[in-house]
């Protein structure tokens, strides 16, 4: 897999996109830029796994150097790891 300067620039933007989106429908406030390009990648693998166990489709895909992104799935991904963060550190919290 290669990528030039330009596809991997594009590529961070975008995740940095579905990242911020996936942490505000997540419920998440805290982090910046990097905390976003995170969960915008982590969603991008989390997020097409849920689909594939579930059989469904990915409606929103952009295609960069021959690679795919999904960009619905990582939205998706990242606002239910952030949701899952936030529910495991309350519960870690509540039972101190």
């Amino acid at each position: 897999m290669t990528f030039t300067l330009p596809d991997l620039i594009v590529l961070i933007v975008i995740a940095a996109v579905c990242g911020a989106v996936g942490k505000a429908l997540g419920g998440g406030g805290r982090g910046g830029l990097i905390t976003s390009i995170a969960l915008g990648f982590i969603g991008a693998l989390f997020g097409p796994w849920i689909a594939r166990q579930l059989n469904l489709a990915e409606p929103f895909v952009l295609r960069l150097s021959g690679q795919s992104f999904p960009i619905l799935w990582s939205i998706i991904g990242a606002a239910i790891f952030v949701a899952l963060l936030h529910f495991v550190s309350r519960r870690r919290w509540s039972l101190a």
